[in-house]
């Protein structure tokens, strides 16, 4: 501050002609003495010490008030110099509460908000992916303030906060105790330190005591680049801590002007003395012990002094405070309406200053923006500081990043490719998280009384995917697809329907194409033996048609009836005064096939003209399949064929039935009957086997049910026939076959 104040008195650009004052009050970091001071400051009274009566009787000459470091004393100036709009300016006084217009009107500052850093920091917290982390804060209105912005800034990112504890560094040592058995028993490995520097010179001494290493540190500005803090960490804890700062700055002749103190000694030898003692761990008066400090001589060299004063590592707070009384300066300037001279009967008002304060915008002498927001506050931006190891156990503060709060979302925070050092100097990220992420194919379950980031990971039903990590839903599978095993991608359901290739299929189709070539064969031994009594017996033409229905498996029960019905009537006509076989002659056998066929392929046209048969996806019957079926259309149409299929083979049965009596040699009509009702039995089996078989399995019990009766009527009308015609041709006679009462049959 001394050092702007002589470089703007000297100035002949700003303010020329006049020279700004100043008066120096120390609060000790107290609230009570800083509505103390802030009470002296309204009614320009230096003497501190006065009375509460003699208070806020005069108008108040303060121009403007430097500070206060800490946000707790400065929300006590703040409020009480509000109603009197004196400006006050402070350089580290972050608290995000100081915002508040309505309550603090007068003060602004040249340090971020606390609002930006703690987002920031939760973003941070975000990118490493750490979402279960412990806290620890000042109890004060900075760390307060700071750390519910920064947990309501995590819940909405998905971070968990284990524990978040505060302290003050004049609290009972047994409070802090606690906050160390607290911190040793969480599962948390990152801790978040919202604190001030003088509370984490504590936390630090007492962390040293426990040895209490492996944990990854997350600070904020007011520690994170303070080397006393680093010099202070004997033991390591802090390795690899990561936070924000203040970016860094360089005034120029700072640094020359902080080494030279006489014109301190001079101008102001208390605060000299203070300052000089401090510096060099001494007393200029001596001490009437023989224990230290020593005694100070004030020669002492300040270049050979290692601390946060002389390697410049404060330099951007020291900068805080030159630009916030350039902008005290530069605001006078334009009241007084300076050019080469300032106009001095100007009557200066608080609340005049107050206001160009708020509006003024500049550049300082380095290039920096110098601008207010409506709430007071500088543009936000943050370097990440790393802190890495160096030579001689001295700790590196290596910027590793940016976070500009002006930018875009999603575009704030920008991390170098520069390799970051993490907790006991680790090249990897550590993990902090209460529960594993959950992988694709799995869902997020909360587990019962834990916070949100506590979860077990609970795979996806059948049918269901999720396809990202930390689903807290599983999306169920579109109609035509079905989840892998994995259960991260729907597939195309496999469609199931009875093929050549798989084993049934291979086994039903063997089966017909032998019988076939049974028919065939049978065919050819009737059409060798055609001329035989045994074949003109049985009526060669219909042996041929059924030969051929049976190859074709579809009008295999229409000549049954023909054929029973003449064999029937062959015997009755016999008997004397019958003349019935004239009904049933050849042309009267055709004419009953035909009959019944036509009623039969009617039927099938009105069904499939009406409502026919088509191709069917169904996809209830099996989860992971698509089963190809044809769908009936027509129910009515397809049971009317199969009942009158039927009602044919009762029919046919019934005749076979009544013919049974017969002479044995020519008693064909057992073995119709028998065939008949082997033909029954399959197709009446076959109604509720079909009705109730899923999918292919129904094609197949159509099958089988086919080549069963099929197989049937082959067997038990042809083969006795060709058993005789090959093995038994004496028997193929027509007195053999005319003979009655013969016992012998086949």
């Amino acid at each position: 501050m001394l050092f702007a104040i002589e470089e703007i008195n000297n100035s002949t650009e700003i303010l020329p002609g006049m020279s700004l004052g100043y008066y120096i009050y120390d609060t000790c970091g107290s609230i009570a003495r800083s509505v103390k001071v802030a009470l002296a400051l309204t009614n320009d009274n230096n003497n501190v010490s006065s009375t509460s009566e003699s208070l806020c009787v005069r108008s108040a000459q303060v121009r403007g008030i430097m500070g206060e470091t800490s946000s707790s004393p400065s929300t006590a100036i703040a409020t009480v110099i509000g109603p009197f709009n004196i400006p006050m300016i402070s350089h580290f006084a972050t608290c995000a509460c100081l915002s508040d217009k309505t309550k603090y009107p007068s003060f602004l500052r040249t340090v971020p908000s606390d609002y930006f850093q703690s987002r920031a920091l939760a973003h941070l917290v975000k990118y490493f992916g750490w979402n279960w982390v412990g806290a620890v804060r000042t109890n004060d209105d900075y760390g307060n303030n700071g750390m519910a912005t920064f947990t309501e800034t995590a819940e909405q990112l998905g971070i968990c906060l284990e524990y978040s504890v505060s302290f003050f560094r004049t609290d009972p040592l047994d409070k802090i105790q606690k906050i160390i058995e607290i911190m040793k028993s969480s599962t948390s490995k990152v801790i978040i330190a919202f604190l001030s520097h003088m509370d984490m010179d504590v936390l630090i001494h007492e962390l040293s005591n426990h040895n209490l290493t492996g944990y990854q540190w997350v600070g904020s500005e007011s520690w994170i680049s303070d080397s006393q803090i680093a010099a202070m960490d004997k033991n390591h804890i802090l390795d690899g801590a990561l936070g924000l700062s203040i970016p860094k700055a360089q005034v120029s002749g700072l640094r020359e002007f902080m080494f030279d103190v006489k014109p301190l000694n001079s101008s102001n030898s208390e605060l000299f003395t203070e300052f000089w003692e401090a510096m060099f761990n001494c007393k200029f008066k001596e001490s009437k012990s023989d224990e230290l400090p020593s005694k100070c001589t004030g020669n002492e060299d300040l270049t050979i002094v290692e601390n946060s004063f002389t390697d410049m590592s404060l330099m951007p707070i020291f900068n805080n405070v030159y630009k916030g009384v350039y902008a005290l300066a530069h605001s006078l300037h334009e009241l007084l309406s300076c050019n080469t001279t300032c106009n001095n009967n100007v009557q200066l008002d608080p609340y005049m200053i107050l206001q160009h304060i708020r509006k003024i915008n500049f550049k300082t002498k380095e290039g920096d923006d110098i601008y207010f927001n409506e709430n007071g506050d500088p543009a936000a931006t943050y370097e990440i500081i790393n802190w890495q190891p160096g030579e001689s156990n001295i700790v590196n503060f290596v910027t590793v990043g940016l976070y500009d709060a002006t930018l875009p979302a999603g575009k704030k925070l920008n991390l170098t490719n520069k390799s970051l050092i993490w907790a006991q100097n680790s090249l990897k990220v550590p993990e902090s998280v209460c529960s594993e992420t959950c992988p694709p194919g799995t869902r997020k379950v909360l587990q019962k009384g834990k916070p949100i980031c506590c979860h077990d990971c609970v795979k996806c039903a059948e049918g269901e995917i999720s396809n990202s990590t930390d689903s807290i839903t599983c999306e169920r599978c579109p109609l035509e697809t079905w989840s892998n095993e994995e259960r991260d991608a729907c597939i195309k359901k496999e469609p199931v329907f009875l093929s050549y290739g798989e084993i049934m299929g291979a086994l039903l189709t063997a089966a017909s194409l032998f019988g076939t070539c049974l028919t065939s064969i049978v065919a050819v031994i009737f059409f060798r033996y055609r001329n035989t009594p045994l074949v003109k017996a049985n009526n060669s033409e219909l042996s041929f048609l059924l030969l051929f229905s049976l190859t074709l498996c579809f009008l295999c029960s229409l000549t049954f009836i023909g054929k029973t019905i003449v064999v029937l009537m062959a015997f009755k006509a016999t008997l004397p005064g019958r003349n019935v076989m004239k009904w049933f002659g050849p042309t009267q056998q055709r004419l009953s096939v035909l009959t019944f066929t036509v009623i039969q392929v009617t039927i099938c046209i009105l069904w499939l003209t009406i409502s026919p048969p088509f191709p069917f996806r169904n996809f209830k019957e099996m989860k992971d399949k698509i089963i190809l079926e044809c769908a009936l259309g027509s129910p009515v149409g397809f049971w009317s064929v199969l009942g009158y299929i039927g009602l044919l083979a009762v029919l046919c049965f019934t005749l076979a039935f009544l013919a049974r009596k017969l002479p044995d040699n020519f008693n064909e009509a057992k073995f119709i009957t028998f065939s008949m009702l082997i033909f029954c039995a399959v197709w009446i089996t076959f109604i509720p086997a079909y009705v109730s078989s899923p999918g292919k399995l129904s094609v197949a019990v159509e099958i089988f049910a086919i080549l069963a009766s099929t197989f049937g009527l082959l067997i038990c009308i042809f083969f006795p026939k060709c058993y005789v015609m090959l093995l038994k041709p004496e028997k193929n006679t027509k007195k053999n076959l005319m003979g009655k009462g013969v016992s012998n049959s086949f």
